[in-house]
């Protein structure tokens, strides 16, 4: 009204034809709106979105999830998924074999797995590109007993990487994410969420079919 210089209404239609027309407005909007928006200019706003929800400090460009997978206290293993500016680097996706935790802990497995790793990154003449380069996140299969177990063992090697666990509801779907002060809802955010609950549905398939 006040730009116009006159009263004006506003009229939102809810059925018939004017409605079908809001409607296909509003596709051709968002039709637009992809067309100049590239691929990786979505993926870098969902980062975006995702460092200010768990209060980062950038972007994570390098995500690193882990799963532990066991048949009962046998054939017991892990998988670690690497996710690159939000997309999955197969090539740098490892698997291990635990060796040291002989009956089923998932926490104890869980230790070996992020110690044996960040002694990789550790070691001075270690040649593996999966492992030379620190994650910029951590994101773990489970709740506060598995972020506190991985932040003993960094603490321990004197690593510093942002950690936080994905958890499940009980319909085993993402619901939140875990961190030392409690969950995080991401579901009203739906790119994030949906890139939480990708790297989740990730990293427990890369474990299970490896085990």
């Amino acid at each position: 009204t006040e730009r116009a210089g006159h009263k004006v209404t506003l009229h939102v239609p809810q059925r018939g034809e004017k409605a079908e027309l809001l409607a296909m407005a509003q596709r051709n909007a968002r039709e637009d709106v992809e067309r100049v928006t590239t691929a990786q200019e979505r993926e870098n706003r969902t980062l975006s979105q995702l460092a200010g929800m768990l209060s980062l400090a950038a972007p994570p460009e390098r995500m690193e999830s882990y799963d532990i997978s066991n048949l009962g206290s046998s054939d017991m293993v892990a998988g670690m998924i690497v996710f690159e500016n939000g997309r999955p680097c197969k090539k740098m996706y490892k698997k291990f074999s635990i060796k040291e935790n002989v009956i089923q802990n998932d926490l104890a497995c869980m230790q070996e797995v992020l110690r044996r790793r960040f002694k990789h990154y550790l070691d001075p003449e270690e040649t593996d590109e999966g492992f030379k380069r620190l994650p910029d996140l951590i994101l773990l299969d489970g709740g506060k007993n598995q972020l506190a177990a991985v932040n003993e063992v960094l603490w321990e090697l004197d690593i510093t990487v942002p950690v936080f666990g994905m958890v499940k509801d009980n319909n085993h779907r993402t619901r939140a994410i875990t961190s030392d002060g409690g969950e995080i809802g991401i579901s009203e955010t739906k790119s994030a969420f949906l890139l939480v609950t990708r790297i989740q549905d990730e990293v427990h398939r890369f474990a299970i079919t490896y085990q």
